[in-house]
């Protein structure tokens, strides 16, 4: 009873230093890419961006908007604090199944200006009643289709499509072969179910970095595939 006693309350802190973040199995596999970054929203609050830019990241995308009229409330003032450090820097959008892609798409225009140093990135993934009552891919091909068509036409390069990986088997499978990859995989490396590469993969929501203060206490993490140069070089292709 003893040695049971004794593997319980193991098992009780290594679960309460996974749930607090000091261990994340994500970070011991990220280890070999040496290109790190992180993605933000409003939920991490104003963010002191030299401080935040000091602490061994390389790139951080920002959200910009969501469906077809959000705008993030710290957009505005993440994206001239990013773009003024040394960091390379991008903005997303959170797309929607409710709305049109085009409508979307001029959304993000007029929301996202000139001045990038990443290609714009779309948030492909579940929520609210969706995670149970999915959309078909054919409906989710007819916004995603003419949103990521009319982005590229506006910014000169193809966008980065962000998923989950539920989201990514069932709608970007097999398809969309000139947009770069981005995939959420927080437990063990990602292994995309059509054989293709991923650029960046965001292995860690449990991260905690200073500069920051928000009501999200974490800040979520990413690596990506190359090098620093190869990762400037996605907005050059």
């Amino acid at each position: 009873m003893a040695i049971a006693a004794a593997a319980l309350g193991t098992l009780g802190l290594l679960a309460a230093l996974i749930w607090s973040g000091v261990i994340w199995p994500g970070r011991i596999f990220a280890a070999g890419h040496d290109v790190r970054g992180v993605d933000v929203s409003s939920y991490q609050g104003e963010i002191d961006w030299p401080v935040l830019a000091e602490q061994g990241i390389d790139f951080a995308y920002i959200k910009a908007t969501e469906g077809s009229s959000t705008v993030d409330s710290r957009f505005e003032a993440n994206w001239p604090g990013a773009l003024d450090t040394d960091l390379l820097v991008g903005a997303y959008h959170f797309m929607s199944f409710e709305t049109p892609g085009a409508r979307q798409a001029q959304h993000v225009i007029d929301t996202v200006p000139d001045g990038a140093t990443l290609p714009i990135a779309v948030d492909v993934e579940f929520y609210g009643d969706f995670f149970q009552d999915p959309p078909s891919r054919a409906d989710v091909d007819a916004i995603l289709g003419p949103l990521l068509d009319r982005l590229e036409q506006h910014y000169g390069v193809p966008a980065v499509i962000y998923a989950t990986p539920e989201a990514y088997d069932r709608y970007i499978s097999g398809g969309y072969p000139d947009n770069p990859i981005w995939i959420r995989s927080v437990v063990l490396p990602p292994a995309l179910d059509d054989g293709r590469e991923w650029a960046i993969w965001q292995y860690s929501h449990r991260d905690r970095l200073s500069g920051y203060r928000g009501d999200e206490h974490y800040i979520d993490m990413n690596a990506f595939s190359g090098t620093t140069e190869e990762l400037a070089g996605l907005i050059d292709r």
